[in-house]
Parts: structure tokens; sequence; C-alpha cells
């Protein structure tokens, strides 16, 4: 009689969390439009493991055709997310640039960290979010424009409208792109070997503060890496996970994520400053005309998100 009740047990809880896998799925596969949906999309990765705890407690349960229905679930989950895990093949044989991304939570983040990580790390492009005036002073100050001495920054006195390019190379034709509530920045750097790169750093609206703005936004990005020729570099904070279509939309064209070309998945970066977090990716390195050879998060103290580093080597 106990066998009996433990087996019902763990079928009921078995099949709550396949469909919670099922329900991860379709959040992950649909264009959704609505505020809601797209909130719930965020944590998709997180519902679809739902598949693993079921089938093993289907297994558990003995309810074999139930943890059959699991394993395909299982499958389904598997490829939308595995693919992210596999390395690109393909290799680049042109000159290495080194690239770092963050948000710096109202220009909170430790100068002195940000500027000793570009220095040890040999960083030749960085790409900052909520950046401020006195952010701005104090990076300065650390010497960050020693190690990076060309600049192009649209600070905020308050908040996180600013963003800002910090390069090793000359940075011309720069521009701040219209349709955005905060600063979104383009240029072209000169590289001495592979010529002008073209860079941006990005960030849109959060969705669950201005929905309809970060809609609109995350399109207009879209359009702008359209008409965008390789090579390029990308650095943002998208307030966007894999699991948003509006996300996967710029990877349609020449644009890949640094950190699916190595394998390396998705990337948790937000929030950085919970002992439970952080549990969703939102920033990125992307590359046109290149391929990443490493990738991985660092810890910078201030802010409330994870740094990405990636070194990527550009096509000759």
């Amino acid at each position: 009689m106990m066998r009996e009740w433990m087996d019902r047990a763990l079928l009921v809880l078995g099949w709550g969390a396949v469909i919670a896998a099922v329900a991860g799925i379709v959040l992950h596969v649909g264009n959704w439009q609505q505020r809601t949906l797209v909130l719930l999309a965020s944590g998709a990765m997180w519902l679809m493991l739902g598949a693993v705890v079921g089938v093993v407690l289907l297994l558990l349960a003995r309810g074999w055709r139930s943890a059959a229905v699991g394993a395909a679930v299982l499958v389904g989950a598997g490829a939308l997310v595995v693919p992210s895990y596999v390395p690109e093949a393909r290799a680049a044989d042109g000159p290495e640039v080194i690239v770092l991304q963050s948000n710096m939570l109202f220009g909170k983040a430790d100068p002195k960290a940000v500027v000793s990580t570009v220095r040890d790390n040999d960083v030749d492009l960085l790409t900052v979010e909520e950046l401020t005036f006195d952010a701005i002073t104090a990076l300065r100050a650390a010497g960050l424009e020693e190690q990076l001495p060309h600049v192009y920054l649209e600070a905020a006195h308050a908040g996180g409208g600013g963003t800002g390019i910090y390069s090793r190379y000359p940075l011309g034709d720069t521009k701040k792109f219209d349709g955005f509530v905060m600063s979104n920045l383009g240029a072209t750097m000169e590289h001495p070997q592979r010529g002008p790169i073209s860079v941006f750093a990005f960030h849109p609206m959060p969705p669950n503060l201005d929905f309809v703005a970060w809609s609109n936004e995350m399109r207009r990005v879209d359009e702008i890496l359209a008409a965008t020729s390789a090579p390029a570099i990308v650095g943002a904070d998208f307030n966007a996970t894999q699991n948003h279509s509006a996300y996967r939309a710029l990877l349609d064209g020449p644009f890949a994520s640094a950190a699916d070309q190595t394998g390396d998945g998705i990337l948790l970066t937000y929030p950085a400053d919970r002992r439970w977090g952080p549990l969703l990716g939102i920033d990125y390195v992307l590359v046109a005309g290149g391929v990443a050879e490493d990738v991985r998060t660092l810890t910078l103290p201030g802010t409330d998100h994870r740094a990405v580093l990636a070194t990527l080597r550009m096509d000759r």
C-alpha cells in the first residue's frame, strides 16, 4: 500500500515537472508580444530542466509510458539548449581582439577593479552601460584611458542611461543611434592589422520597466545589425536571454554569440549581487567576421552584472 502511494506521488510530481518543461519549451519558441509571457520566457531554461527531473521521477514510479513521454520532452528541450554548448568548428586567421563588456550599475562598479581587469587581460575594447559622469572621472583617475586612450562616451548624470566605448585603437564615425531611451552607440575602430571594424555598445530598456520600449528597441538593434557588414563587434546588455525570440533574431544574419561559438552556452550574468544569483544571461559579446576563442564571466565589485570577457580572432 505504501509503495503504491509513493508511486502515485512520484507520478504526480514527475508529470508536474514534465509539464513545466513543456511550458518552458513553449515560452522559448514563441514570438511573444505580451509583457507577461516575455518576462516568463526569461526563465524558460530553468523550466526546461524539469524534463530531467520528470523523467527520473517517472522512472522511479515505474511509469514506463509516462517516462517515455518525459524522455520525448527532454529530447525537445535538449534540441533547444544543447547547440549552444557545441563549439563552432571553424577557425579564423586574423588578429586577436580582446573584448570586455560590463554594465556598471549606475556607475557604481569599482573603477580600480575595472582598470585592473582591462590591464591584466590586455583588453582592446571595453563597452560599458549605465555610465555616469562621476564614473568617467573615477575611471580616468584609476588609469583606464592610459590603457584604452580612444573613447566615445555618452554619460548620464544619474541612472542607467549612459553608455561608453573605450578602445586601444583609434575610433571614428561615432554615432548615437536614435530610437532608444538610453544611449546606444556605434563607432569604427581602426585596427592596425585588420583595418576598420565596426563596434557597438547596446543597452535596450528592461522589458519589466518599459515593455513597449524594449520591444521597439530590440527591433531597432536588429535593423542596425542587419545593415552592418563584417567585421563587427558588439558588447551589450540586451536585457534579454537566449529564450527571447527578439534576441535570437539578432543572430539570423552574420552575427554570432561569442559564447555559442566557444560552446560555453548560456553565461549567467544577472543578478550578480545576490547570494542566489546570477540566474539569467543578459550580457553578450557578438561578432561578425570572426570567431571567439575563449569566453568567460568576471565579477566586478559594485555592480549587479557579471562582466563578459571574450577573446576574438578576426577573419583576415
